[in-house]
């Protein structure tokens, strides 16, 4: 290589075998630079691929239906004393690997299919503390997992993560709090109301040249935001973000105007994936608005909102 530009093939290479050697000298850099591929999982689950590292944050795809008002829909309706059961099948076909596993919070849309997905696959778990200790009661061993509580910043070679102190979103008309923290390991099978949400976090993965902040909530502590300055953001977009006061507008300007805005946690994660017009209906009524905030706020943003199980390929 000379002046940036590649060297001429010897001459004692055959004029076939030359054309392959500058061939594969220009080609190679740009197949060796890995695209980030995001697939929405639904509720505030995602799959990230780059290369040869899969990463999934909250991957919740068995879409039981809990708590709100009973459906005569003919799916099993649990209460919060019932016991969830991860749909298995589904996720067989659906995960085929991953690498690390980020948790966002315990609750049951976050974590329930973690505990399976990570003995299915050995991935390394980053959560807090009771989340951890959720998969502990379900077999998952210790050296699977790292236990956060927001400030690390990890390096793990082929990629990396800051874990982001958070808060959760304001459910209830600004009612919901909650303090539990399971310190020690719980028993198993856990009922609905035991999973609780035990802290919650943000993540900001360095994967395939991209700096994506993911968000679990409506919610947000706006000085920790300010510091990341995101090339893509996983926004919480649900219906709760309006109890928070100028909410999207904040969100985006703390993160610095992202180039790519990706909302999260807006679909209706009680039906199943097929049942499109449902999945539609909750587009029109929850994402809409959201979009049209985000552009207001950022005009410079693309903003895609994604599908279920549908790859959004984000080049370098």
């Amino acid at each position: 290589m000379k002046n940036g530009r590649v060297a001429a093939a010897p001459r004692a290479v055959p004029g076939a075998w030359a054309a392959l050697v500058w061939l594969f000298a220009v080609l190679a850099p740009a197949a060796l630079a890995a695209d980030l591929r995001l697939t929405y999982l639904g509720a505030a689950g995602w799959e990230m691929k780059s290369g040869d590292v899969v990463v999934l944050v909250d991957p919740y795809l068995s879409r039981i239906r809990y708590g709100g008002p009973r459906v005569d829909d003919g799916r099993r309706h649990f209460g919060g004393e019932d016991i969830p059961v991860s749909d298995t099948a589904l996720i067989d076909r659906t995960i085929e690997r991953a690498d690390y596993i980020l948790v966002q919070h315990a609750h049951p849309d976050h974590i329930l299919d973690v505990p399976y997905i990570a003995k299915k696959t050995g991935a390394k778990v980053i959560a807090t503390e009771t989340a951890n200790n959720i998969l502990r009661a379900y077999g998952v061993p210790d050296e699977q997992l790292y236990t956060v509580q927001g400030g690390e910043d990890y390096e793990f070679g082929d990629f990396s993560v800051r874990v982001v102190p958070s808060l959760h979103s304001a459910l209830g008309q600004k009612g919901y709090f909650s303090s539990e923290r399971y310190h020690e390991v719980p028993k198993a099978p856990l009922r609905i109301i035991d999973h609780i949400e035990g802290g919650a976090l943000m993540f900001l993965v360095r994967l395939g040249g991209k700096d994506v902040l993911t968000m679990g909530s409506m919610n947000f502590f706006e000085n920790e935001v300010a510091a990341l300055k995101p090339d893509v953001l996983l926004a919480g977009a649900g219906s709760s973000r309006t109890e928070i006061y100028r909410y999207t507008e904040r969100l985006l300007k703390a993160a610095g105007l992202p180039d790519v805005v990706i909302p999260t946690h807006w679909d209706n994660f009680f039906v199943p994936y097929e049942d499109e017009a449902s999945q539609d209906l909750a587009r029109n009524e929850k994402v809409e608005p959201f979009v049209q905030e985000a552009s207001a706020a950022s005009p410079k943003s693309r903003i895609i909102v994604p599908r279920h199980l549908v790859p959004i390929v984000l080049q370098d």
